[in-house]
């Protein structure tokens, strides 16, 4: 015994006859097809306040200890409180640089991470050349201090 409503009429179509305006998707009914849109269910993944104070405020540190020695050259001390400020401020970036990958950002001329692309040996090849060239700018300050 089935449960629901008995069909008592006799003279209804059979449901096969129905079939052919049926497609394996559903009923052919292109006007009643509502358009797919696609909702982002996860929260856009940026930098919160509590990551980027502690940065700023070492970066900010450090970069003081390394200028204020540059700037007025005052006793010996002044290279090691000046590479001191310097690696102070290089960890700060490169902590930065890790936070800001976390959430998905890219340094400007780099593939996304796991995008799948590879990188342009020339965006590489600048980065890696200014880098070099401000660490050597630094050491050569520093060491005219003496």
């Amino acid at each position: 015994m089935e449960a629901g409503p008995r069909n008592t009429d006799q003279g209804t179509q059979n449901p096969r006859e129905e079939a052919p305006r049926l497609s394996p998707d559903g009923p052919d009914h292109e006007d009643t097809v509502t358009p797919e849109v696609e909702v982002e269910l996860r929260p856009q993944r940026r930098l919160r306040i509590w990551q980027l104070a502690p940065i700023v405020m070492l970066a900010a540190i450090g970069s003081l200890m390394f200028a204020f020695p540059l700037a007025f050259g005052t006793g010996d001390g002044g290279a090691v409180v000046a590479m001191l400020g310097l690696l102070i401020s290089c960890c700060a970036a490169g902590w930065g640089m890790m936070a800001a990958r976390r959430v998905g950002h890219a340094w400007p001329g780099l593939p996304a991470r796991g995008s799948g692309e590879r990188p342009d040996w020339r965006v590489l090849a600048l980065y890696v050349t200014v880098g070099v060239a401000l660490v050597a700018l630094a050491v050569w300050r520093v060491a005219r201090l003496r």
